[in-house]
């Protein structure tokens, strides 16, 4: 029960803060000796966790892009092409949209299944989190931009889009490479916080779906469903606290002990692994 309750508080934290879920779980599991064969049904339950906490923190913005979603699928069809046209909510949709689609590349082509395998290299995973670390700190250096809801272009949201598919490699983290991605397209920086965290949604959905066979297919027991619904409550309640703080830390553009603490454990990861 103590490991699930880590894994959950280490999803719930890594995946909002600029450190990377994905290779904290990696180094987390691979130090603990968690078995491989049940990882797919547990990480879609962590994920789910964390789903929660965005649509918690977020319930303002996102349920009426709901709506703006069919108006701005029924303006495309009376040939509406014209961004002056789309009300801010419709722009935004259609930005989240763009931003996707790089990630829809990684599903279709199976690179995530190649991806996955760095996990089981723990140094890789280490060199990946310094290199988290550089990021990071060139994203202080940014200065604060003028886009945000009233003007933001699907050319720049694309671009925030390839930055979370490079994210995809575990030790990269999403929430640090997007937001540094927007701050790139001159987002000011709390639209740039904004759009990373929803665009986060359509992210972990399609996660969980694309390993919902490994869900159904597998034997999990009672116990485990437990074990598994414990870790999603710890990452749903962690991630909320994690999106908390890190709204507060970027408008003070500080992720410099993010990225001192990205070097340390990058490091110990490698030293670690040669040790062994």
């Amino acid at each position: 029960m103590l490991f699930y309750i880590i894994m959950g508080i280490v999803q719930g934290l890594g995946e909002f803060l600029p450190i990377s879920s994905s290779g904290h779980l990696a180094l987390v599991s691979s130090f603990w000796g968690f078995s491989a064969d049940e990882a797919p049904a547990f990480d879609v339950h962590l994920h789910l966790g964390t789903l929660l906490a965005v649509f918690i923190v977020y319930r303002h913005d996102i349920f009426p892009l709901i709506p703006a979603f069919f108006t701005m699928v029924k303006k495309i069809f009376q040939r509406k092409f014209k961004l002056s046209e789309y009300t801010v909510n419709e722009r935004f949709v259609m930005c989240i949209i763009v931003a996707t689609l790089p990630l829809v590349f990684i599903a279709l082509t199976g690179l995530e299944d190649k991806i996955d395998l760095v996990k089981n290299y723990p140094a890789a995973v280490g060199g990946i989190l310094i290199f988290n670390g550089l990021v990071l700190m060139i994203s202080d250096r940014l200065s604060q931009g003028s886009v945000d809801g009233t003007n933001v272009k699907p050319k720049s949201a694309f671009l925030v889009g390839i930055c979370q598919m490079f994210a995809t490699l575990p030790g990269l983290s999403r929430s640090g490479s997007t937001i540094t991605g927007g701050l790139l397209c001159n987002y000011n920086r709390e639209y740039a916080v904004k759009f990373s965290f929803i665009l986060s949604i359509p992210a972990i959905l399609g996660a969980a779906v694309l390993k919902i066979d490994d869900l159904t297919s597998s034997a999990i027991s009672t116990e485990q469903w437990i074990n598994y619904g414990v870790g999603m409550l710890f990452a749903a309640v962690f991630g909320f606290l994690a999106m908390k703080l890190l709204i507060y830390i970027s408008k003070k553009a500080n992720f410099t002990y993010f990225a001192y603490y990205c070097f340390a454990v990058g490091l110990a990861a490698i030293i670690y692994t040669f040790v062994r």
